[in-house]
């Protein structure tokens, strides 16, 4: 049995959209404390961005520019494995081979693929169908013990864990059952224009989230603007006050002070006055990652460096495994 420090967690982003808030409270700044404590694989996932249409040179941009959040927020290339899915071809192979154990069925069912057929109608590529399973085999390529999402993924990999026991009952023992590790605080930020939804960087509206390489001055204007509510009072009421409960939850993790703490210090203020202060508290908190960041693009070719030595120990890992998978189905001869 595996102690703490030989557990393995992978965990990943699209380079598409622009990384926000919700994403670092919910997953990034987790894994800078998981680092330090497991075996760290941390990815790039570009073949998942392109199931829905990316202009090429934007895409390359996105690539390197989510590198380099990770990085600025501190994810170290020291402690972790920090890659670009596509550099390790093992994770298209392998996502082949979990296709043949997949079921149509199966892939219908999953919430995100039905929010996006709802949207996109007859425009929805096999690839965006067939995601679940290529994010099965990012996961299980590693034989990954744990994988630190936010609440609407757990579904993902809950279907990881299916496919692996599938397999593993199939041809033998091969792949680890991974668990998800969701924080409860900060793991479903709410968008800013629509408390009812959750931030989300594919937004069309801008004023949907606070981007993490948003300028200070559109940081305030983003949050003068957020939705709240017809009342008065600053308090935490998810029943009647989506608006103002989002908000108390954003200040207080970016704040490290308690909602109650929030809601005694703004008894008798307005939602003018909190959403300065609030604005100006999110400012503070991403200073030291936008100064971080602003020096990783001043070396793009020391990114790409890190991004390449990453690849080359996930490939260990990978190639190995993937071998293993290929043995057991009786493809290796």
């Amino acid at each position: 049995m595996k102690d703490i420090k030989n557990k393995i967690i992978f965990s990943a982003a699209q380079p598409s959209g622009n990384l926000h808030l919700g994403n670092y409270l919910g997953a990034i700044k987790q894994w800078i404390d998981l680092q330090n404590n497991y075996k760290s694989i941390f990815s790039i996932v570009d073949y998942h961005a392109i199931t829905i249409y990316q202009e090429p040179q934007k895409l390359r941009e996105k690539i390197l520019e989510t590198a380099m959040i990770y990085l600025a927020a501190g994810i170290d290339p020291k402690k972790s494995i920090i890659f670009v899915q596509s550099d390790v071809r093992e994770h298209t192979e392998l996502a082949w081979i979990l296709n043949t154990i997949s079921k149509i069925s199966e892939l219908e069912l999953m919430t995100q693929y039905k929010d996006k057929v709802k949207k996109l109608r007859s425009n929805v590529s096999v690839g965006l169908f067939d995601y679940p399973v290529l994010m099965a085999a990012d996961i299980l390529l590693y034989k990954t013990d744990f994988v630190p999402v936010g609440e609407d993924q757990k579904q993902h990999i809950e279907f990881a864990r299916m496919l692996a026991r599938r397999f593993n009952n199939l041809y033998g023992e091969i792949f680890i059952e991974p668990k998800e590790i969701i924080i409860k605080e900060g793991a479903r930020i709410m968008g800013l224009d629509d408390p009812e939804k959750k931030m989300s960087k594919s937004a069309e509206n801008q004023n949907n989230y606070i981007a993490l390489i948003d300028e200070p001055s559109l940081i305030k204007e983003k949050i003068k603007k957020a939705v709240t509510d017809s009342g008065k009072e600053i308090v935490y009421d998810l029943e009647k006050k989506k608006g103002i409960a989002n908000l108390l939850t954003i200040y207080s993790l970016v704040s490290s002070k308690t909602i109650k703490q929030l809601e005694k210090e703004y008894k008798g203020k307005n939602y003018g006055e909190f959403k300065k202060d609030l604005g100006e508290a999110i400012v503070y908190f991403l200073d030291p990652l936008q100064k971080n960041l602003k020096k990783l693009k001043e070396n793009p070719a020391n990114v790409k460096k890190i991004l390449k030595n990453g690849a080359e120990q996930a490939k260990i890992i990978a190639s190995k495994n993937l071998e293993e998978a290929k043995n057991k189905i009786g493809i290796n001869y």
